[in-house]
């Protein structure tokens, strides 16, 4: 069994949104995703990309996909890596090509001057969090996720003062 990581191109939009539409199924929040493919690509492949998404492929198969995007430590004083999304399809499992996006995107913080590696998993995906654990990562849990989305985001968007 071979595995191979390779950059996603625009010409994988409608594998990346499959992949998408499978993770949301596996975490149970098909009803969450609201995306276009249109959009979709302009935002991962257009004039400004706003993420990186890369390919594992399982015997030249893709099977799986890590979307991520940097963020910044002002601690540190260095960017990281924000993994938003991993997921590899069922039948893929167990082949090691988890951990190998893992150490692919390990590489590429090394390689670019990056602090840190992180994520956010379900509290419930205890696999995931085994596995996640078992490859050095640790858990977070001083910290809690916030978010502003639906109408709270353009209602805080409006208390913003006016650009001078």
């Amino acid at each position: 069994m071979t595995l191979a990581i390779r950059p996603a191109t625009r010409t994988d939009l409608p594998l990346i949104a499959d992949l998408i539409r499978a993770l949301a199924d596996y975490e149970k929040l098909a009803h969450e995703v609201r995306f276009d493919d249109a959009t979709l690509g302009t935002k991962l492949f257009g004039e400004r990309p706003y993420a990186e998404v890369v390919i594992g492929e399982v015997d030249g198969v893709p099977q799986g996909f890590a979307l991520f995007f940097h963020n910044f430590s002002t601690f540190e004083g260095k960017p990281g890596i924000y993994l938003e999304d991993l997921f590899v399809r069922r039948e893929a499992r167990g082949a090691g090509l988890g951990k190998a996006l893992l150490a692919h995107l390990a590489q590429l913080c090394v390689e670019r001057d990056c602090a840190r590696l992180e994520w956010s998993v379900l509290d419930w995906n205890a696999p995931a969090i085994g596995f996640y654990q078992s490859l050095g990562a640790r858990m977070m849990d001083e910290w809690t996720v916030m978010r502003v989305d639906g109408d709270a985001l353009p209602a805080l968007a409006r208390a913003a003062p006016s650009a001078a």
